[in-house]
Formats: structure tokens, C-alpha cells, sequence
């Protein structure tokens, strides 16, 4: 009897373990690039986020690349609070393809348009990287239905053929604050646009791709996402139509 009930407290014991949830960027210390990232930058990330007045346990964040200028914006905020700070600005250290949206696999292209990330891969044969949701409903109504392409990610190294690379160093602060972020049950969003879109430099896109009267329409459906976000640092909402246009509510 005493054997028994030893062995009914080791099961109970053992199901408690399995039903506790595992916190997401703890289980992502299981890998050695991660660990690493911590170890080497885990200081600069803090730093980047006590310097703006922004928790370091409790934040989320949110992403903006531009093609033509090859930047990436890493913004965060405090949970619970509206304004967005920048963090800081990465350049790409690889670009591939033009201007405008990914349609199909194997073009080379960087997608433009509203996304969010939705997977990490501490193992990645680019040190560290994050996907983001391409194709996404938009993409879906324009993109080769047989063959979109996927697998569009955020990474290390200085290789691209449609993602977006900005070298091992940092992809390690990115990463790691993309981790924690995650571990805050944020959706991650990521905003990927032709170039930073102010009035001066939408006139050229108008200008230098006057005869795509298809691609004009597209970037006249990302613009009010910038500028609504440019003009008050708030993350704007946006939807996707029956069409596949972008609205901004």
C-alpha cells in the first residue's frame, strides 16, 4: 500500500510538470545561439530598454523595414501603454530583388505589406532568425495560387533571396528581444514598405512607376498604415478586404 501511494504521488507529481506551461523564451535557452545571445548582448538590450523608460520584463514590439533605404526600425513600449519609441535602426547587410510586392516563389522579392511574426528558429542555417506570416490574406488574393512562396524571414548572416538579413551580430539583440517579447504573448507585427513613404518620396514611387497603374494602386493601400503610424507612434489597425486591399480602421 505504502508502494502504491508513493507511486500515485511520483505520477501526480510528474503530470503537474507536464501541464505547467513552459515560458516561451525559457524554452528557447535550450539552444546554444540563444544562450549565446544572451550572454553577449543580453546588457545592450536592457539598456536599450531602460533608456527609453521601457520595462525590460514587460514591453512589446514592433518592426519596420524599408526596402529602397535597406533599414530596419526596432521599436518598443511599455504593456499597456499606446506610444511606441524607436530603439533602434539596422541596415540590411543584403538586399535582393525591386521594388514592390512578392508574388511568387522563387522571385526574389521581399514582400511589402502588414505583417506579424509567426515563428522562430534558434537553428537557423542564418545563426537566428524569425518568419513572418507571407503569404498573408492580402498576399493570398494576388500571389501564384499554386506556388506564392513562404518562408520569408528576419536573420543573421548577409544572404538573401527575399528575406531580410542584417548580419549575426545583430540579429542576436533582435532576436532576443523578438524572444521575450513573444514570451509576453504579443503578436510581433512587422511592416514592410517600398521605401519610407513620406509625401516627397511617394511622389517618386508615383513618378518612377507611372506606367504600373496595378503597383500604384497596391502602395496608395500601405501608405495610410505609414503615415498613420509616422504621425502619432500608435500601431495602427489594420484589415484585409474581401478584395485584398488593405484598410486601416
Amino acid at each position: 500500500m505504502k508502494k502504491l501511494s508513493i507511486l500515485v504521488s511520483c505520477l501526480l507529481f510528474l503530470m503537474s510538470i507536464s501541464s505547467t506551461p513552459i515560458d516561451f523564451f525559457q524554452a528557447q535557452l535550450r539552444f546554444p545561439r540563444v544562450r549565446e545571445a544572451l550572454k553577449t548582448k543580453g546588457k545592450t538590450v536592457d539598456e536599450m530598454l531602460s533608456s527609453k523608460g521601457i520595462s525590460t520584463t514587460n514591453f512589446e514590439v514592433f518592426f519596420r523595414a524599408f526596402k529602397k533605404e535597406q533599414k530596419f526600425e526596432m521599436w518598443a513600449k511599455n504593456k499597456g501603454e499606446s506610444t511606441f519609441k524607436l530603439l533602434k535602426i539596422y541596415d540590411f547587410c543584403a538586399t535582393t530583388g525591386i521594388l514592390g510586392p512578392k508574388r511568387r516563389s522563387g522571385d526574389r522579392q521581399m514582400p511589402e505589406g502588414f505583417y506579424t511574426v509567426d515563428a522562430f528558429n534558434p537553428t537557423s542555417n542564418y545563426y537566428l532568425s524569425f518568419r513572418v506570416n507571407y503569404p498573408n490574406a492580402s498576399d493570398k488574393k494576388f500571389a501564384d495560387p499554386l506556388n506564392p512562396g513562404d518562408n520569408i524571414f528576419i536573420h543573421g548572416s548577409c544572404i538573401s533571396i527575399g528575406c531580410i538579413p542584417v548580419g549575426d551580430e545583430n540579429i542576436k539583440e533582435i532576436y532576443l528581444l523578438t524572444a521575450r517579447a513573444k514570451a509576453g504573448e504579443q503578436d510581433i507585427p512587422v511592416h514592410i514598405f517600398p521605401n519610407k513613404m513620406t509625401d516627397e518620396n511617394y511622389a517618386f514611387l508615383k513618378t518612377e512607376f507611372a506606367s504600373n497603374a496595378t503597383l500604384l494602386e497596391f502602395w496608395s493601400w500601405l501608405k495610410p498604415g505609414f503615415d498613420a503610424f509616422e504621425k502619432t507612434n500608435l500601431l495602427p489597425t489594420v484589415s484585409v478586404d474581401e478584395s485584398g486591399k488593405y484598410l486601416l480602421k
